[in-house]
């Protein structure tokens, strides 16, 4: 049976056995005007945390934990500056231990490079996950600013998180997807979140 580790979203954990497969790479994607960052922060709690920044610097990065409504751990933060990002962000990853946590966000930076490069960064993450029983989380962005690789960060990760954000009757409407999962089944149906001071189940009635 695939070892699982614990993502520290208790909604997440129940429908996933437990957790997240150790050694996966997570693809999570979030339109940017979304809660998605919530999930992020929370996925910081049950392991060391490398946080790798793409477009924010550490403080800033560091001012939104710190303001943050919802329980956060205390993650490593580097910012990955725009020159050479694939190797600056490699070099980091490959200070990951056994059953740690890295998260880069977002990851369109470095999708933007060179496509064989970036292959060869994602192949070389997933080696280092597997070799670590570690998880990354890859922040991906939708909407118009998609990348043109982006269907090859989904093919290559092992799960996809899909956070669908729709404004419904005049109020906001959050659902998670995990259309892929290796390594276990993916969910059938789409979990309906409470994204408004932590991430929880949305017992709210559905209004048809």
């Amino acid at each position: 049976m695939v070892e699982r580790l614990p993502t520290g979203i208790d909604v997440l954990d129940r429908q996933l056995n437990g957790g997240l497969p150790a050694g996966s790479v997570v693809a999570f994607e979030a339109a940017p005007a979304s809660q998605g960052e919530l999930l992020l922060y929370e996925l910081s709690i049950p392991r060391q945390t490398l946080y790798l920044s793409t477009d924010r610097n550490e403080s800033a990065v560091a001012d939104s934990f710190e303001r943050a409504t919802v329980p956060v751990g205390e993650p490593d933060i580097q910012f990955v500056p725009g020159d050479a990002p694939l190797d600056t962000a490699r070099r980091a990853f490959r200070n990951i231990g056994t059953e740690e946590t890295l998260v880069v966000d977002p990851i369109d930076t470095l999708e933007r490079t060179d496509r064989a490069r970036y292959e060869t960064f994602l192949n070389e993450l997933s080696n280092h996950m597997q070799n670590t029983n570690s998880i990354a989380i890859l922040h991906c962005l939708k909407g118009d600013g998609a990348t043109e690789v982006r269907d090859t960060t989904e093919h290559m990760a092992d799960v996809v998180l899909d956070l669908r954000t729709h404004l419904s009757a005049g109020e906001i409407e959050n659902r998670l997807a995990i259309p892929k999962l290796r390594g276990g089944r993916a969910l059938s149906e789409a979990i309906k979140l409470n994204l408004e001071d932590r991430v929880r189940i949305d017992t709210s009635r559905d209004i048809a």
